[in-house]
């Protein structure tokens, strides 16, 4: 994965651009790309400084996450409900989310899935 250059470089090569280098001349003395230069020059025209914007990180849970509340609803009406129950019930409501979005769901809400295999009755424990 990418990792953003360092605030510090970037504050370099924008104070040699202010002292009157060209970006392509201050990004050839710094070692950095003349691409990175005009970008950082232009981000700090507009925002005002090139402070570099987060890298990585969960950008589409929060899609999902907005009916966090009417899933555990329909869980908790019906505690036994296939993830195709699941799925079946929020398409009738106009939400369409895939099986894996729905496991990574429930895995950031710690919500098992599994059912318990049918055993037979014992004779001398009660099996619940």
């Amino acid at each position: 994965m990418s990792k953003a250059l360092s605030l510090d470089l970037r504050i370099r090569v924008l104070k040699a651009v202010a002292g009157g280098m060209s970006c392509r001349q201050a990004a050839e003395r710094f070692g950095v790309s003349a691409a990175s230069a005009i970008r950082w020059r232009s981000l700090e025209r507009l925002v005002g400084d090139a402070r570099p914007k987060a890298l990585g990180g969960d950008r589409r849970s929060g899609r999902i996450e907005a009916h966090a509340t009417l899933i555990l609803t329909l869980l908790d009406e019906t505690p036994d409900m296939t993830l195709q129950e699941l799925k079946a019930a929020l398409m009738d409501r106009g939400i369409t989310v895939g099986y894996g979005t729905l496991w990574r769901f429930f895995k950031r809400h710690d919500i098992s899935r599994k059912k318990r295999r049918r055993t037979r009755v014992s004779r001398i424990a009660r099996t619940s």
